[in-house]
């Protein structure tokens, strides 16, 4: 990366942290850290996973019988909005490389806008079971009654609070990183509209693409866990 040099040498940019040589150790330093910090949160995923196989193997039908009560087509909706928001903030990571931080700007928003959509859709999920009484707390131990008023559901169903708990918990715990996104993305958004990120540093909209890359992921494996199998 070319830096300009006047009188005294190499002009440093002022994002440059001083225990850096240049923008572009900071950079894959950043990155590094990043990249170790998704290793923390796959572990955090793998465990949640892990409990995900184990109740399946042992109560197959449970999870065939539990499982009618998600919307399919909510989920494949869900996909394809996430799958749509890497498209557009992969293109805002191109265009600041390509100094257009307008172009980026546009593309954080799609994004963003993308993300809600999720959370709408989310929401409307989680209200659909709190409705039926599906949901953490009382309601766990008397699951077959509020299953028995789900049309296509047929009670009794073996240890149905196993599933809900770990639907809610995986797609809960989702649904928190959705939301940091946002806000990351937001704040990137932002600075991006103020003049701070250029072909020269763009560290921060990168780092907010990987980690919604990252995002977009989890989903991609929880929508047919749950959904589909």
């Amino acid at each position: 990366m070319s830096q300009a040099i006047d009188d005294h040498g190499p002009r440093q940019h002022p994002a440059l942290a001083h225990h850096f040589n240049d923008m572009e150790q900071q950079h894959e330093s950043l990155k590094m850290g990043l990249w170790l910090f998704l290793v923390t949160e796959l572990l955090l995923f793998g465990g949640l996973f892990g409990v995900y196989v184990f109740f399946r193997v042992w109560h197959p039908e449970m999870f065939a019988g539990a499982s009618k009560m998600l919307n399919t087509w909510l989920g494949t909706l869900n996909a394809f909005v996430l799958i749509a928001s890497s498209v557009t903030v992969a293109l805002a990571v191109r265009c600041i490389r390509l100094d257009q931080p307008k172009k980026t700007v546009w593309y954080l928003l799609a994004t963003i806008a993308f993300a809600g959509v999720f959370m709408i859709v989310k929401y409307f999920e989680y209200t659909h079971k709190f409705h039926a009484g599906l949901f953490p707390g009382e309601n766990f131990n008397n699951l077959d009654f509020a299953l028995g008023k789900v049309e296509g559901v047929v009670a009794p169903i073996q240890n149905p609070h196993v599933f809900f708990s770990i639907y809610f918990g995986m797609t809960g715990l989702h649904s928190l990183h959705v939301l940091g996104g946002m806000f990351f993305l937001t704040w990137a958004a932002w600075r991006t509209s103020k003049g701070a990120y250029s072909s020269e540093y763009y560290s921060p909209v990168e780092l907010g693409g990987l980690y919604w890359h990252f995002v977009d992921l989890i989903w991609i494996y929880l929508f047919p866990l749950l959904y589909l199998i």
